[in-house]
């Protein structure tokens, strides 16, 4: 998994993507349709259209890296919109990247009341 540094901004990009899109149409994208800059170090996600594929843009500091991910089962868990960005945690970021709907993750436990 990549690291990036703690104050690292994740954006989805909301609806869908031609995932036969490399660097250079990715990063087009990016300033276009999410206006911002690709090379910001900020993590750029990008779903296809059968939802099993993922594609995360990230500059390092030292280049550009596109990492793709496909699920042998499940969808990856999208916003409904069809244009605009979403910004997630690192950790919405890791929920999603496992197939997990980082909107409304379940505990596996509830707090114990206090009264």
């Amino acid at each position: 998994m990549i690291s990036p540094p703690a104050n690292t901004q994740i954006w989805i990009a909301a609806g869908v993507t031609d995932m036969r899109r490399g660097f250079t149409g990715l990063s087009a994208l990016v300033q276009t349709a999410l206006e911002q800059a690709p090379l910001s170090g900020h993590v750029f996600a990008f779903r296809g259209r059968r939802g099993d594929l993922i594609k995360l843009l990230w500059f390092d500091g030292d280049g550009l890296c596109l990492f793709s991910k496909r699920l042998e089962r499940g969808r990856f868990v999208w916003p409904q919109a069809d244009s605009g960005k979403v910004s997630l945690t690192r950790a919405q970021l890791s929920m999603l990247l496992e197939g997990i709907d980082w909107r409304r993750p379940d505990r596996t436990w509830q707090p114990a009341m206090t009264v």
